[in-house]
């Protein structure tokens, strides 16, 4: 089951494509959306977005373990919505839009520096 978030407020479970474009279209700065898989299979499987105080997107993923979380950043608020929308629907070429940087090694034990 997909879980839209807003912080901590639940937006919606079972969101809609619609749905999830225009909650990332009305986003202010500092704002951030959570798409979560929850329910399906062990770990935690995410996207989210996050409206930076620059007027940029970052886009961060992780696929189950902390390893496998990614993160990259864009100007354009259609690419965040349209990665977020093909997350959701599982589709494969959803990243390729993108350059990814694997930021796992910030969720592992022993991480002591800034990034």
């Amino acid at each position: 089951m997909l879980v839209l978030k807003s912080g901590s407020v639940v937006l919606s479970k079972r969101p809609t494509k619609p749905m999830v474009g225009a909650r990332v279209g009305d986003l202010k700065r500092d704002g951030s959306l959570v798409l979560e898989r929850v329910e399906e299979e062990p770990g935690d499987w995410y996207v989210q977005v996050w409206l930076r105080e620059d007027n940029t997107f970052q886009l961060e993923y992780r696929d189950g373990v902390p390893s496998e979380h990614y993160q990259t950043r864009t100007i354009s608020r259609e690419k965040a919505a349209e990665a977020m929308i093909g997350w959701m629907k599982r589709d494969p070429a959803w990243k390729d839009a993108f350059q990814w940087i694997n930021i796992g090694s910030m969720f592992e034990g022993g991480y002591q520096g800034d990034y």
